[in-house]
């Protein structure tokens, strides 16, 4: 449930700053959010990786 919350968020202020701040800005700040982190997950050698999803599934299950 709070993951529907904030993809219902997200929605909604992606299409505010779509209005407000015209469609080459709010496709910028969209990129950013989204690709920054997918780039500096993909610059990570595999073992780092590796412990990254350790580290993730260890918080997950406690």
């Amino acid at each position: 449930m709070p993951k529907v919350v904030l993809v219902i968020g997200g929605v909604a202020v992606g299409l505010v700053a779509l209005k407000i701040l015209g469609p080459l800005v709010a496709l910028l700040i969209v990129l950013g959010v989204i690709a920054l982190p997918a780039v500096g997950y993909l610059m990570l050698d595999p073992s780092q990786r590796r412990r990254l999803r350790a580290q993730t599934r260890k918080r997950l299950g406690s």
